[in-house]
């Protein structure tokens, strides 16, 4: 069976299935097209927003606390209260953490934007087949829902037509399909 026609009867049997499917093939295609800089940035900023590097950063300023503040007897403090080489230590941090969250939320963001134009697409076309209905509705009800001996199910296959069949292009609700 051709794979167009076999996507198509299934689309067609269970249309919820088919879009939840097509969706995660594209997040997935989306994830693989990620440059190296972008894999990087996204596993430092998944890491970096987790509890274990909450953790991680809880024992390491209490030990250095700990260590510098000389409560320990016999060990001898490295960086004496205010602490200039973990304030150098953290600002560095913080400085490379912004640039991985940034590089993140660009991707993000280029993501979103493709997202939303399909949405607007979508919106678009969705319009366009309700100006249709709408139109094709009051056809019907203008003929008093029968067109001679034919059944009101004969004049909606009449009147609905593909919008490829259409021959003006609908423009913000208007549709011309006389």
């Amino acid at each position: 069976m051709d794979e167009s026609v076999k996507a198509s009867s299934v689309a067609t049997a269970d249309p919820m299935a088919y879009n939840v499917e097509a969706i995660a093939k594209l997040e997935e295609k989306e994830l693989h097209r990620r440059t190296s800089g972008e894999k990087v940035a996204d596993f430092f900023v998944s890491f970096m927003g987790s509890m274990p590097f909450l953790v991680f950063h809880i024992v390491w300023f209490a030990a250095w606390f700990i260590i510098n503040l000389n409560l320990i007897p016999g060990i001898a403090p490295f960086d004496p209260f205010p602490f200039g080489i973990l304030t150098l230590i953290v600002s560095s941090e913080g400085v490379f953490l912004a640039i991985f969250i940034l590089i993140s939320q660009n991707r993000m963001a280029r993501q979103s934007d493709k997202r939303a134009h399909l949405d607007l697409q979508v919106n678009i076309l969705t319009e366009q087949e309700m100006t249709i209905a709408e139109h094709a509705f009051s056809i019907f009800i203008k003929k008093g829902g029968k067109k001679g001996n034919d059944t009101a199910i004969e004049l909606f296959s009449d009147i609905f037509r593909p919008l490829s069949q259409v021959s003006e292009t609908p423009v913000y609700g208007t549709t011309k399909l006389e």
